[in-house]
């Protein structure tokens, strides 16, 4: 997400800490948006922490997307009115209404919502037109700044890059990962089979192209098998996430400054496209529309050996409930690396000030609470994603999954697509582009032209 982060339309989160879901969250997605995450209903839904009686009528309301991790806020709000007074409402807005709601509210100068966790992409727009509050000085005195990881407060609060200038705290951190089928990497039948083909033991792999030979190896189209599920989809930010960080790993880039041309379509950035479009042969029929959603039904159901999610979302893969068959025997690696180095999309969201509030105390009052180092923990153990080092250091913390661990091997490689207010036109074009790739109805070549050209003319239109 972007989760998702990254948010879409498909379904959302939860897990734990930035470092640094179960983000996660794009594209995304996310770990960025999803269509899963919400029930597609046309209105938020609203819970409302009752004040003390000494608290008086004081009142905030945040906007989130409707999923796991919303809910699990609603909990953790709860002794926040308890200790201050202060009853908060935690509108949850479905998934696929979430952007357009916070963009009608920005045009509107409207003050329905006090704080916004929005997704890192939106964090360009909300401060160079103003939607969102400069917490910068504010931060210096209110907030466990040392305790945050620097990733997670570069990427989630600080615009423009480099600047220091925040307009946002972590609140749900995200990233891709991989979910694995441990039963058949350890069986000695296939140990042995991979061994004698690929003359190297059979192991998670550590590089993309290890990954390209377990996905070729596992792949049975004749007993509905197949090596692996990736992120595809023209959805939201699908394809865009997964192929970034084969991008950033093969030593491509998405733009040098305000130059796209020759850079996103570069012939490193023709190698990786390539290598990412072959590795569909090793994917479920169908796979140019899978998103993280997919991805969870595809090892859910037994068709793949290993699976790309958001960690947001890895929470379903252990549930028993939901992975009736293979919970027991998921495992869980990072993102490989590639020639270049290893980077893991960035997803997840951060929480801003809107400008509109007319509760702007409160609600930095509300900020500065969840920062705190032991709200985090209580945030951690409902199944938030945290981004206070301290708390991710901790035996709870990383014993707290099978996946918490990798997660946090994670956050040091995360890196975000562009989150200039032009990102939403910059992901459209990669978005259909890359897909077309993917789905064989234009070459990556031409993929890569095209997006080169689209993004040059919107860069130089926004002279940025």
């Amino acid at each position: 997400m972007t989760s998702m982060r990254r948010t879409p339309t498909a379904s959302l989160l939860v897990a734990f800490l930035f470092l640094v879901a179960a983000f996660v969250l794009a594209g995304c997605p996310a770990g960025k948006s999803g269509d899963e995450a919400g029930s597609g209903a046309a209105g938020p839904t609203t819970s409302t922490s009752a004040g003390k009686a000494d608290g008086g009528d004081k009142k905030i309301t945040i906007a989130w997307a409707e999923w796991e991790p919303a809910k699990q806020l609603e909990k953790l709000t709860q002794d926040f009115t308890t200790e201050t007074g202060i009853a908060v409402e935690v509108q949850q807005i479905p998934w696929s209404n979430f952007e357009t709601e916070i963009k009608k509210t920005w045009s509107a100068q409207g003050d329905t919502y006090d704080l916004i966790i929005g997704d890192s992409q939106w964090l360009g727009k909300g401060a160079t037109a103003g939607h969102y509050v400069d917490l910068t000085e504010w931060a210096k005195t209110n907030l466990p700044i040392a305790d945050i990881a620097p990733a997670a407060l570069k990427n989630y609060g600080e615009y423009p890059a480099g600047s220091g200038k925040l307009y946002a705290v972590p609140c749900m951190s995200d990233a891709t990962g991989f979910a694995y089928r441990k039963d058949l990497f350890n069986d000695p039948k296939e140990k042995a089979a991979f061994q004698a083909k690929y003359g190297r033991p059979l192991a998670t792999p550590k590089t993309w192209e290890e990954f390209r030979q377990v996905a070729e190896f596992f792949t049975r189209p004749d007993k509905g098998l197949y090596g692996t599920a990736l992120f595809f989809s023209k959805e939201y930010d699908g394809a865009t996430m997964g192929f970034d960080q084969i991008l950033w790993s093969y030593g491509g880039k998405l733009s040098e400054g305000n130059k796209a041309q020759g850079v996103i379509n570069s012939p490193v950035a023709l190698k990786a496209l390539q290598f990412y479009v072959d590795l569909k042969k090793y994917t479920p029929p169908g796979s140019e529309n899978d998103y993280f959603s997919q991805c969870l039904t595809h090892f859910q159901e037994g068709k793949v050996a290993m699976a790309e999610n958001w960690f947001a979302f890895m929470p379903d893969l252990v549930n028993k409930e939901k992975n009736k068959k293979y919970a027991d025997v998921t495992g869980f690696f990072p993102v490989p690396a590639g020639p270049a180095g290893q980077f893991a999309s960035l997803g997840g969201q951060g929480l801003s000030l809107s400008a509109y509030s007319k509760n702007q105390d409160a609600a930095k009052q509300f900020i500065a609470w969840f920062s705190k180092e032991e709200n985090q923990k209580k945030w951690a153990a409902l199944g938030g994603l945290t981004a206070n080092t301290k708390v991710a250091a901790t035996p709870e913390f990383k014993s707290a999954s099978p996946y918490n661990e990798v997660f946090t091997q994670t956050v040091p490689h995360l890196k975000d697509f562009y989150n200039n207010p032009e990102y939403s036109e910059l992901m459209q074009s990669t978005q259909k582009h890359l897909n077309e790739a993917v789905a064989g109805t234009t070459t990556p070549k031409a993929a890569l032209d095209a997006i080169a050209q689209e993004h040059q003319t919107i860069l130089d239109g926004a002279g940025s």
